[in-house]
């Protein structure tokens, strides 16, 4: 049985391992971003193929689709920007596979503007206060006073957010990247503004934690939460990155979490799929719904919605699940799906990245990684140890070369947060190369800290 994957960093080489411990015969498509080792080797392994789309132009993967299309039974898209491009639409109708990702409409992501009003209608006690400046609707001239206007009723503490996505660039937070409203404005609102509507809401106080859930178009099925850790350095300083790390607690909720949390935040991703759904089933719904949430004084409160698995969330997620993958994608296409289910351990992710990354140093020096070290670890840990190469290549000496962007994830998995900790801990300081990683992934000082946080914000709750 073939699978198509479309795949860019740690996050797909986690999904073909899980694909590969099927007891399916699954033989692996997989169109990749570079030659990475891990997919390479699973494709070679299955005997499907593996081919390099450095764009990941969805054109030249649906030509690499085709040529398959007879062995291939379904898809799973890794990163979201195919999935914008429309990739499951293309698919479909050129090919005939399915593939388990939203149809091109149901990405949310393509518009945050549409996020927050499809919010306001479902769940409005989820969304911060906002307001959207739209330039078809505001003259240029006039902004400035009508951006004011604005601070002067919801205060100076706020992010500012272009309508389309911008890969973190253009997003401004009050506190990490200006500090007076002038800044804001200049730096930030108006080049946004220039290209299109730009959404000026509160900066909420909390802790943040995601939600991942699957669709099968009429069922939304929750996966446990995770925490991730966004900022380049330790305790939480520095610029944003797709992720340093994260971690998942033995059962559904994180330390600092009440199980109304839970609750509150399922019942939200519900109703937001509801409204979209419509009756009936709608096939169109299909794949993942990634939920970023932030627990406040005032109850859950929603960041943004994507319609992909979390990188590196799902690396904590896959490893427990005690379900055959294979299993639950079909019957994710046949509208059958009614649970997930995951062992009731804990697991950490933590990301070796490049020296260069999240600006902490400049290096132009040779990029080689060698894993040997840390591989020979799984001799300890077995499979509680998963090691999953990202923006790494192998060079056709055998080689294998730091990209720009986060290059191996160790996963690490126990009983418990400190052990699972230690495992990922060691195995990432045994990585070898020009690469650096945070310490305080999952600290004990780390997570206490949250809850005296969460605890602190709830006894000052009006």
């Amino acid at each position: 049985m073939g699978v198509l994957g479309v795949s860019y960093g740690s996050r797909f080489a986690c999904l073909a391992d899980t694909l590969c411990r099927s007891w399916h015969m699954v033989r692996l498509f997989i169109a990749d971003k570079q030659r990475n080792p891990f997919n390479l080797r699973k494709a070679q392994e299955t005997g499907g193929e593996h081919v390099v789309i450095p764009d990941l132009d969805v054109r030249e993967i649906v030509k690499f689709a085709r040529r398959h299309a007879r062995e291939i039974s379904f898809g799973i898209l890794g990163p979201e920007g195919p999935g914008m491009q429309g990739i499951r639409d293309q698919l479909e109708r050129e090919t005939g596979i399915k593939m388990i990702c939203p149809s091109l409409q149901y990405f949310l992501e393509k518009s945050k503007v549409r996020q927050r009003k499809l919010l306001q209608e479902v769940a409005p006690e989820a969304n911060p206060r906002f307001r959207v400046f739209d330039p078809a609707e505001i003259p240029r001239e006039r902004v400035k006073e009508e951006v004011y206007r604005w601070l002067d009723e919801v205060g100076e503490r706020v992010a500012v957010k272009p309508d389309a996505p911008a890969t973190g660039k253009g997003v401004g937070v009050w506190g990490d990247h200006f500090r007076t409203r002038e800044e804001m404005f200049q730096e930030y609102f108006l080049p946004s503004f220039a290209k299109g509507p730009v959404i000026v809401e509160e900066k909420l106080e909390g802790e943040e934690f995601s939600l991942q859930f699957l669709s099968d178009g009429e069922h939304l099925v929750p996966t446990p939460c995770v925490r991730d850790y966004k900022r380049a350095f330790d305790w939480d300083q520095g610029p944003n990155t797709g992720g340093m790390g994260s971690y998942k607690d033995r059962g559904e909720l994180l330390p600092f979490m009440e199980r109304r949390d839970w609750e509150e935040a399922v019942s939200i991703a519900e109703r937001l799929h509801r409204r979209l759904k419509g009756e009936g089933r709608n096939p169109g719904l299909m794949g993942v719904m990634y939920v970023g949430y932030i627990l406040t004084r005032e109850g859950v409160k929603v960041l943004e919605v994507n319609s992909r698995w979390g990188d590196p969330e799902v690396m904590n997620l896959m490893p427990l699940l005690e379900d055959d993958f294979v299993e639950v994608c079909f019957k994710c296409l046949d509208g059958e799906l009614r649970g997930m289910r995951f062992r009731e351990r804990a697991s950490v992710v933590i990301y070796a990245v490049p020296l260069d990354y999240g600006g902490y140093r400049k290096y132009s020096g040779p990029r080689r990684v060698r894993l040997e070290e840390a591989e020979e670890l799984r001799k300890r840990y077995g499979e509680d140890l998963r090691l999953y190469p990202g923006s790494l290549e192998v060079r056709e000496n055998g080689e294998l070369w730091a990209l720009s962007s986060r290059t191996v994830a160790a996963v690490g998995l126990a009983e418990d947060l400190g052990r699972a900790r230690e495992i990922a801990l060691e195995a990432v300081r045994r990585i070898d190369g020009p690469l650096r990683h945070r310490e305080d992934i999952a600290l004990r000082e780390h997570v206490e800290r949250s809850i005296s946080h969460m605890r602190a914000l709830r006894s000052s709750a009006p």
